[in-house]
């Protein structure tokens, strides 16, 4: 009898149970649903065909988890058709990875790029996302900023999915540590590209001469890498938006070339792409201004967590209970941890209600990140903060405690910098030469500067007086600072009630926000 298990999540463990099952003509043991490819149909790719290794990690539960993980965390309350996970971009990324590795390859023999190096590329991109919390970035953003960074955690949580799923890596040719450590270091990119100056070469696992292959998953030189090639097609695609960016046209492009500034090998692109990679950021930009740091995709889900913090309990490893926010100090526990976070099982809390209301006022700045320190970002903080005296205004009575001012930032990818000019390119005559193109080379058009911030200013408070006392206070603060007036742009309201049974947990969410956006220049 040959038993078939297509149940997601469940076929490696098991295959640890029951590993195999007798050939019914010969008696022969056979492995049930290993080392064959997985084909998935993806709505952004057409058919992804994914290497037997790829398809192990897959139905692991660490990977499993991201199938609960919203890639555009709470910006799904305001745009209903962005339901998509982490899960299906993981494998976009994954495919992508192993679609520019094997260009290059074909496209460049002399490279000497092996099946392990191709291997090794397609796993960084597939597991590049492990270690994100619930809600994507709101977790490790706003909730607990100080804890690792999402590569960092990728690095954690695939280090763990290897040795709970004792997962044979060697089966599939891959050598052991070299490899797991290259995998990792692809994972978390190059940090810090001037390093790679040094010598000896600092990072195991490839030699210098293949120091491009760093640049495929998580690109720290320029931000030019499959993730944003995969997530710029999927979350327009979901967002009902325009991607201006054809990251097949750069894949065919692709060329790694020798740069002489720092003797490495790169990978560079044509020319005449480089008015597409503007493109690119551009639309990297709308994506963040529209979607990702969206008014509602912020601090309201971030209060929701600390509020319920205590509440939820997770079991880790040897059984401990972690609650909210140390789970991700249990890579056992933080497997647990996804969007549906507030239906885990919980015994022995008494009825949580969390109730959070807020107003947004936001104040809307063309000034570059530079030319605003830190100091001055703390200064302007206290005093919206202080906007309305503890004495009142009309009856109404605000206090400091009432608002929350946050600071978002607009940029290219690469802070106030412009993220081409580290970008190397060739033309068609000299395709073995690596050079720079200046941006007045390009368009006069392009932007002046390349960063900007906006300055959010949440009131706890959401009645019309408490409203509109908070709006006068804030047109006397622009005028004490020699602002414009704000002016009304963009007015919504938005409402979002959970309610779920957790064992003896009720947990009730109420999420109810009204924006009113005001835009100021401040360059005057």
């Amino acid at each position: 009898m040959l038993i078939l298990i297509r149940s997601t999540g469940l076929r490696l463990r098991v295959q640890h149970k029951l590993p195999w099952q007798c050939n019914p003509v010969t008696s022969e043991p056979l492995m049930l649903l290993t080392h064959s490819f997985g084909v998935f149909n993806d709505p952004i790719h057409g058919t992804v065909e994914l290497h037997p290794l790829l398809i192990k990690i897959i139905d692991t539960p660490q990977f499993q988890r991201l199938r609960n993980i919203k890639q555009l965390g709470g910006a799904y309350f305001v745009y209903p058709g962005a339901s998509h996970n982490r899960f299906e971009h993981s494998i976009g990324v994954g495919h992508l990875a192993g679609q520019l590795v094997e260009a290059l390859r074909t496209r460049q023999p002399e490279l000497d790029i092996n099946d392990r190096d191709v291997l090794c590329v397609k796993i960084a991109g597939l597991c590049h996302d492990l270690g994100h919390g619930p809600f994507s970035h709101l977790y490790d953003q706003m909730f607990i900023p100080k804890v690792p960074h999402p590569p960092e955690a990728s690095v954690e949580m695939f280090d763990h999915l290897v040795e709970s799923n004792n997962l044979e890596m060697k089966d599939h040719g891959l050598i052991l540590p070299e490899d797991m450590d290259f995998i990792k270091k692809l994972i978390e990119g190059l940090k810090d590209p001037k390093a790679v100056q040094v010598s000896p070469w600092p990072y195991c696992g490839r030699p210098k001469e293949k120091s491009f292959l760093f640049e495929i998953v998580a690109n720290k030189t320029n931000g030019i890498d499959v993730d944003k090639f995969d997530y710029f097609a999927r979350d327009c695609y979901h967002l009902g938006m325009q991607n201006n960016f054809d990251h097949l046209r750069f894949i065919q492009f692709a060329r790694v070339i020798k740069v002489k500034k720092d003797e490495l090998n790169h990978i560079c692109c044509r020319d005449k792409e480089v008015g597409n990679l503007y493109d690119m950021f551009y639309t990297r930009n709308c994506l963040h201004r529209r979607a990702y740091q969206h008014k509602v995709n912020t601090i309201m889900i971030a209060e929701a967590f600390l509020e319920a913090d205590k509440h939820i309990e997770i079991e880790g490893s040897g059984g401990k209970e972690f609650t909210l926010s140390p789970a991700i100090g249990d890579t056992e526990a933080y497997t647990k941890l996804t969007d549906d976070v507030f239906i885990l099982n919980c015994f022995g809390v008494q009825k949580c209600i969390v109730k959070i209301e807020y107003k947004c006022h936001a104040l809307h700045t063309s000034l570059p990140l530079s030319s605003l320190p830190k100091e001055r970002k703390r200064r302007w903080e206290r005093e919206l903060a202080a906007a309305v005296p503890e004495g009142g205004d009309g009856g109404v009575t605000l206090t400091a405690q009432d608002f929350v001012v946050l600071f978002v930032t607009f940029d290219y990818g690469m802070n106030d910098q412009d993220p081409i000019k580290n970008v190397y390119f060739y033309s068609k005559r000299n395709p073995n030469t690596a050079f720079n193109i200046p941006r007045d080379q390009v368009s006069k058009l392009l932007p002046a500067c390349f960063s900007e911030q906006l300055i959010r200013v949440y009131s706890r408070k959401t009645d019309e007086p408490s409203v509109e006392a908070a709006r006068r206070h804030l047109v006397k603060w622009c005028k004490a600072k020699g602002l414009p007036n704000p002016q009304v742009i963009f007015r919504s309201r938005l409402l979002y009630t959970g309610q779920v049974l957790c064992g003896a947990l009720r947990l009730e969410v109420l999420l109810s926000i009204t924006k009113i956006v005001w835009s100021i220049d401040l360059r005057k």
